[in-house]
Order: structure tokens, then sequence, then C-alpha cells
């Protein structure tokens, strides 16, 4: 009686995002399991990803799929008890106390170095790529950090810090074309790794630090795909820290997926097995906690190429499943491509963004003409 209701809640929830369930379109729920309508409606998307993981149902074009669930914005028609849970203790508690700093590194950044390398393009560079005149990802790459460094007008002899610098792509790419030299950090061990050997020889520093202890003075100072995991009680220290070791005629750029409404808590689903104590910041959120310290520059939007790059990887992800399974399994696999395919389908709907911000410490001089 209750799964029966359940379904038809579902189907509810469906029918304006023309999605059938047992259906014949690449984009329709195939179930296996009827429990997955109880789950789907009483836990939203932590009951609808695990029952996926757990091969309760199944879809040709998960990244279809969520893109009509989410243009319809039938997330925010689902009020859960983890929802509700979750958004109390995100008001409450500070859940990226500096204790749990390392939690995401420990989850997430050192699943495998084998995984990422396979996965991500030539450099590493874990974040949206930049697909302007491009069908590449080592391109798509190459552009963004480009694009980053040409938009803090890099001149050979700064001193950069990089703020989550991940398996030190940016850093080295920094070095190599811009002659400067870079700090960078990250709270993964296994990125440290491999950062620290792709950068040997090269006037890069790289450490396990949290951003909370950085101190020193640098020309520029810029985070990619970093602040997601910040929380939006430490997004005005973020800023502190960053005006404190940046020189007065310095620049920072922030590189962040954000939301279009401010939130306390991220997706209990994503939390639990992808990013633990993570968030997405709105953009009154970031605009509030840097007012008073930096001045905007610049703030560019480029949400579809995130759902490209995701397309990417997941392309790379099955190509290399081969070479991965006998390590990982399929319950990570389904995980994994449930994590992909929901992201991109939800940067398509514009559900989340992607920003680049560009702040100085005392406003730009004269008349200045940002990259594209």
């Amino acid at each position: 009686m209750v799964n029966n209701y359940c379904k038809k809640q579902l189907e509810r929830l469906f029918e304006p995002a023309d999605i059938s369930i047992n259906g014949t379109r690449r984009w329709d729920m195939q179930i296996h399991q009827p429990l997955v309508f109880r789950r789907a409606i009483t836990e939203g998307n932590l009951g609808l990803g695990e029952a996926y993981m757990d091969g309760w149902w199944d879809c040709h074009d998960l990244d279809e799929f969520f893109f009509r669930l989410l243009r319809t914005k039938a997330d925010e028609k689902i009020l859960t008890p983890i929802n509700l849970v979750g958004k109390w203790i995100g008001k409450t508690v500070n859940l990226q106390h500096p204790s749990r700093a390392f939690t995401v590194g420990e989850k997430h950044y050192n699943t495998g170095n084998d995984l990422f390398e396979r996965m991500l393009d030539k450099r590493m560079i874990y974040s949206c790529g930049y697909w302007k005149e491009t069908d590449s990802l080592d391109e798509a790459q190459e552009k963004k950090l480009r694009l980053v460094f040409d938009k803090l007008q890099l001149q050979p002899g700064m001193r950069v810090l990089d703020i989550g610098c991940g398996w030190g792509g940016a850093a080295r790419f920094a070095a190599e074309n811009y002659g400067v030299s870079v700090t960078a950090i990250t709270v993964s061990t296994e990125q440290a790794k491999i950062a620290q050997e792709e950068c040997a020889g090269l006037p890069v520093t790289i450490s396990v630090t949290d951003y909370r202890t950085m101190q020193g003075s640098f020309d520029r100072i810029y985070s990619i795909g970093m602040f997601e995991h910040v929380g939006h009680k430490n997004y005005r220290n973020y800023f502190r820290i960053v005006s404190n070791c940046l020189k007065p005629d310095g620049l920072t750029l922030l590189h962040t997926i954000g939301i279009n409404q401010p939130c306390t808590n991220g997706d209990p689903w994503s939390c639990k097995y992808i990013f633990p104590n993570s968030m997405l910041p709105a953009a009154s959120q970031i605009a509030k906690n840097y007012e008073g310290l930096f001045t905007l520059e610049d703030w560019h939007v480029f949400t579809h190429d995130y759902s490209l790059t995701l397309k990417a990887w997941h392309e790379n992800f099955e190509k290399q499943w081969p070479n991965l399974q006998h390590r990982y399994g399929e319950r990570f696999y389904r995980m994994w491509c449930y994590y992909l395919l929901s992201f991109s389908g939800s940067f398509r709907a514009r559900s989340i963004q992607l920003w680049q911000v560009l702040l100085s410490k005392n406003g730009l001089p004269g008349r200045t003409t940002i990259p594209r």
C-alpha cells in the first residue's frame, strides 16, 4: 500500500519532466526492485542514489534523466527527514571545522591515483575545463589554466599561492609558462605524492596543509575547485586569510561550483559517498563574505562547460573500466557513474553553476580587459 502510494508520488514528480517508469526512451527509469519508490520519496536523492548503487533501477542516459528532473525543479518538491536534519546540522555545526579538514582528502581525493590518471586529462586537472573552440579535454583544461592565469595577470618573478592544488597540474603550468614561483597546498596525501613528482625541479613547493594555517605574502592567490569544501561558517575566514596573505596590489581568483539560493548543507548522497562535508555557495554568500576585503573585478559564468567536462571524464572512465574493475568493483562503478552523470545533468539544468570570480585588494587602476 505504502509503496504504491510512493510510486504514484514519483510518477507525479516525473510527469512534468516527461520521464516514464519502465518506458522505452533512453531517459526513462527502468525498475528492478519496486522498493525503490519508497526510498526515492522518503529519502530523496540519498535513497535514489543508494538504490541505483544497489542495482534496484537503471537508466540508459542518467545525464538526460537528471537534466529533465532538475529542470522541472522536482528536487524542490520533496522534503525528506534527512534533508531537514541536514539543514539543522548545517546551521548549528561547523562541518568544515579544522579537525575535519582532511576528511575529504582521505575519502575522495585519496580514492586512487590510478583512477584519476585514467579519467582526467594529461595534467590531471580535476575541475571544469573551458571548451571555447575545442572538443578536446586536454585543450579545454589548458584553455582554462590560461584563462585563470591571464585573468590574474601573472608576470615572471611573482610569488603565487595555489589553495587546493590537486595533483599539481596548475602549479606546474604556471611555473613553466609564466615564470612564477608557486606555493601549493592540498589536503590529500595521494595528490601531494604526484604533485611533488610532477613539479620536481621547478620553483614549486607542495605541502599537505589546511588553508587556515597559511601565512606569508603573495602577489597572486587562486583556488580552483576548492571553495566547495570551505563551508558557509568559514567563508568570511577564508577571504580574511586570503586578504592577509595577498599584497596590496594583488589579485585573487576563485573558481568554484555554486548554487542559485543560499544553503547550509550539501546534498546528502554526495556528502556521504563523494565529497564529505561539502556544500556549494550561493552568489550572495560569496559576495557578502568578501565585502570590505576585496573589490569585484569580474564574475565569469560558464556553467555548461562543466557538463561537457563531466561527460568527457565519464567517457574516459568507461573506456578505462576494464583496467580498473579488479580493484574497485561493480558497486563503485555504479556509484561513480551516478556521480559524474547526475552532476552533468545538474549543470545542464542550471541547478548548479560554475563561476570564476576575480577580486582585487584595492581595485585595478584604469581600463582593464578581462580575458574570455
